[in-house]
């Protein structure tokens, strides 16, 4: 039979139970971005944090825990189920069924960290050489995507307002391995040779 934990104050007393059966340098701290429910962070001294809540207000005895990862966007947080029996109860289950895969997931998302840091790095240095390329270019941060905007005014011989201005638009790959250009306004003399040289470079 669980305990039911109907209010806030019994819910952040079970959790700081549960926070001391796990280890002395544990500690727990309030989650109010959870919204409508009981909830409470279990941190410990290796700065992994739990993120205990209760799904359903009906079932007051049945927790939900999760791990909370340095980077969700990417990584799943692995979670289970278990029943507020007791804080040595919850503890054990924390301890043999969430702490193992909290690691695999930990693992996973420095992996994948470290993985967009070297793209971003990649992408950063091309978008760089490009803009250095074009002066007065402007360089635009996306998801995965760097685009780089250039425009230069033209002026046609013999008047004195500007005409079309020449542009230009360069988008990055995730990694820095291939780029795309759109030119506009720019005249045949210009464009010809430039896809020329292109078709003599090939790819790579």
């Amino acid at each position: 039979m669980g305990q039911e934990l109907t209010t806030q104050d019994e819910f952040d007393a079970f959790a700081e139970a549960v926070a001391q059966k796990l280890g002395t340098h544990c500690r727990t701290a309030p989650l109010p971005q959870y919204g409508a429910g009981l909830s409470r962070l279990i941190i410990d001294g290796e700065g992994r944090a739990l993120w205990v809540c209760q799904p359903d207000g009906r079932q007051p005895s049945k927790l939900r825990i999760k791990a909370v990862l340095s980077d969700e966007s990417q990584t799943e947080r692995p979670s289970i189920g278990v029943t507020a029996i007791s804080a040595d109860h919850v503890a054990r289950a924390i301890t043999r069924r969430l702490y193992p895969l909290h690691a695999e997931a930990s693992d996973v998302a420095a992996q994948l960290a470290a993985q967009a840091k070297v793209e971003a790095d990649s992408r950063r240095a091309v978008a760089e050489a490009v803009a250095g390329a074009l002066p007065g270019a402007v360089i635009h941060e996306g998801d995965r995507r760097t685009r780089i905007l250039w425009e230069h005014p033209v002026r046609p011989p013999g008047q004195r307002a500007l005409g079309a201005a020449h542009r230009a638009c360069v988008e990055v790959g995730p990694s820095g391995e291939w780029v795309t250009v759109d030119v506009k306004a720019f005249h045949p003399d210009t464009v010809i040779p430039m896809l020329a040289a292109f078709a003599q470079t090939g790819p790579r």
